[in-house]
């Protein structure tokens, strides 16, 4: 599989990553063929959350792989922080205890990088900044991200943090493409016209911010895949014709589209299915070209201008 770095960082992955989200509900046994057969097919980026199973998905990846020196330095971990029952919280307390909390479950002395989960009204950048530099010099964080900010609101982290931010988390699929679908409709009155993200797809380009694509097989936030799903019947027969041209799965095809983008933009696939991980890391071998992409995103329910 090819590789990409993360923003302006020295961190090269592979260009698609797993979210562990869903790990928690696997045994041991299940999940270490999971965490291997990742690793073996070039998937070296593992994406966490403090909130995924309540901190139980930190606990099982790491118990499950017996994780140790040697195993940790073959893989990337990342892990989000910011999300509690009922709010939002970016206070300075909050992210340092977040992070010991996760490394003692990840049993390691370090993430690779560490995003904030969902924008926070209430925050203080210049209390997220303290957390960071404290994080950052003790070892503990190496990179920092935020997961679902627009650019001000990353601008307003900037004024007060030095460091570059590697990475902006945004939900996009085949059926879900606000960042795109404003960019065809600048000075249209339609409604793919309405810019609802200031412009965050140009703006991680221009600032080498890699975004991860979460949700990449879903419709909705969590109405389910849309892939087979019979509500999207042209999407689905133009990803199936296009993947029986090619030889692989259509989830093959719809993670391709994403790859296609000169973004550089990096899946995050929370399959627990070894077998279909194999067949989705097939898409960074497949080559859509300028018209099977627009084909595509047409296919999905969108009107070019």
């Amino acid at each position: 599989m090819k590789n990409l770095k993360l923003g302006k960082s020295d961190l090269e992955v592979g260009e698609i990553s797993l979210g562990c989200m869903r790990i928690s509900e696997l045994d041991k046994k299940d999940a270490a063929y999971v965490i291997e057969n990742a690793l073996e097919l070039g998937v070296d980026l593992f994406d966490h959350a403090d909130i995924y199973g309540k901190g139980k998905s930190e606990e099982v990846f790491a118990d499950a792989i017996s994780m140790n020196d040697d195993l940790r330095e073959k893989m990337k971990l990342q892990t989000k922080c910011g999300i509690r029952d009922g709010f939002f919280d970016f206070s300075k307390e909050h992210i340092l205890q977040s992070v010991e909390d996760s490394l003692r479950r990840l049993k390691t002395d370090y993430v690779d990088s560490l995003l904030l989960h969902r924008p926070d009204t209430l925050m203080e950048p210049e209390e997220v900044a303290e957390a960071f530099t404290e994080l950052k010099e003790s070892g503990k964080v190496r990179h920092f991200g935020v997961s679902n900010q627009n650019p001000i609101q990353i601008e307003l982290l900037k004024k007060y943090f030095n460091e570059d931010l590697i990475v902006n988390q945004l939900q996009l699929s085949l059926v879900h493409t606000p960042m795109i679908d404003a960019g065809f409709n600048v000075n249209m009155m339609n409604e793919p016209a309405v810019v609802r993200d200031n412009g965050v797809l140009e703006y991680c380009r221009l600032n080498d911010i890699t975004i991860q694509a979460w949700s990449p097989f879903q419709h909705g936030m969590i109405e389910g895949p849309f892939i087979g799903n019979k509500e999207f019947p042209e999407v689905n027969a133009k990803l199936k014709e296009i993947a029986e041209a090619k030889g692989v799965t259509d989830t093959a095809i719809a993670t391709a589209w994403i790859l296609r983008h000169p973004a550089n933009i990096q899946p995050v696939v929370g399959t627990m299915n070894p077998k279909r991980l194999q067949d989705i890391v097939k898409a960074s071998d497949v080559e859509l070209t300028r018209e099977e992409w627009y084909e595509l995103y047409r296919s999905a329910g969108n009107d070019l201008p």
